[in-house]
């Protein structure tokens, strides 16, 4: 006989609802080194918690990257945004806008335009944030330093390079952007980079300073490294040097824009101490041909730059310096 008996109802599970996270790549007239990040994003394994979208911010004025976005495929979003005024912090702010208002994603996770993420790394960045339930996570960053490049390698390598713990951690400190996971909700702003740091950087150590400040936790995900492709122009002690003293220039510059007076008072004094002693040591260094010796002078460097940290010697690296540079190349 059939069974009459009364089947248990049994409501359907409710779908999950997958984290939203959007990487944002912000460029400059990089093709090469811009496809090498987008690939890196379209490779990315480990991803099915998650709504994935990609934003580009192209700070040319004449929108070169427009063509090599909009053509590229991909099987998540790929958004073009054209950011015509050139700075650092215009074309962030304009991608975290963007991000807020087409996405509304839970996370933004930061990656340079010479920037290449193995597979695995957001899955990683996310494991480690929701670990500490962190409001920003740091990654690695391993510099690939040009063959041509004879003199110094290890110095570049360590320079352009980002070092942490050995394991993953709670940080009592912050790193750069690149390579960083963002709980949007802990943002204040949906502009929240300083514009005044346009040509200068340092406008993602305003805000991360502020974020300390406001009792935000952050972490260091060691297994989530990205790889940095470092072009023979920049290594250079040229360039390294003048970078070193805009880096010195960082917590000084944070902190008397934060109001932090005298932690800014304390930075200048430690960086005149520091630049006199590593001075003299790279001097001596130097003489010798010791192959410490350019990693003695970038610390005096960074001393340097923590004293004089203001105008008129606030460093360029970005914005209308960067057009500049190009049209001279081009005469």
């Amino acid at each position: 006989m059939p069974d009459s008996s009364p089947q248990a109802f049994v409501a359907p599970k409710p779908a999950m609802r997958l984290t939203s996270i959007c990487v944002i790549i912000p460029t400059f007239r990089r093709p090469q080194g811009l496809e090498t990040a987008m690939r890196s994003i379209r490779a990315q394994t480990d991803t099915s918690d998650l709504s994935l979208s990609l934003i580009v911010c192209d700070n040319s004025p004449e929108a070169s990257a427009r063509s090599q976005v909009e053509g590229f495929i991909a099987s998540f979003p790929v958004t073009y945004i054209h950011e015509p005024k050139t700075g650092v912090a215009n074309a962030r702010n304009s991608a975290v806008s963007a991000c807020f208002g087409r996405f509304g994603a839970d996370f933004i996770a930061f990656l340079d335009d010479d920037e290449d993420a193995p597979t695995g790394w957001l899955n990683r960045l996310m494991v480690v944030q929701r670990q500490f339930d962190a409001d920003v996570v740091f990654g690695p960053v391993t510099a690939r330093i040009p063959d041509e490049t004879r003199f110094n390698r290890a110095y570049y390598a360590h320079f352009f390079s980002r070092f942490g713990p050995a394991q993953s951690e709670i940080l009592p400190h912050y790193y750069g952007c690149g390579n960083a996971l963002l709980k949007t909700a802990a943002l204040t702003s949906i502009t929240p980079f300083s514009t005044l740091q346009n040509e200068m950087g340092g406008e993602d150590d305003i805000l991360f300073t502020a974020m300390k400040r406001e009792g935000r936790r952050m972490a260091w995900a060691a297994d989530a490294p990205v790889f940095e492709d470092v072009p023979p122009a920049r290594a250079t002690l040229a360039y390294t040097l003048k970078r070193g003293f805009a880096y010195g220039q960082g917590p000084s510059h944070s902190s008397a824009a934060n109001g932090r007076y005298l932690a800014c008072a304390v930075w200048m004094a430690q960086g005149l101490v520091q630049a006199g002693l590593f001075g003299i040591a790279s001097l001596i260094l130097f003489t010798i041909r010791h192959p410490r010796r350019a990693f003695v002078l970038d610390k005096a460097a960074r001393g340097l730059g923590k004293t004089l940290w203001f105008p008129p010697f606030m460093m360029k690296f970005y914005g209308q310096i960067l057009l500049k540079k190009d049209k001279k190349t081009k005469i």
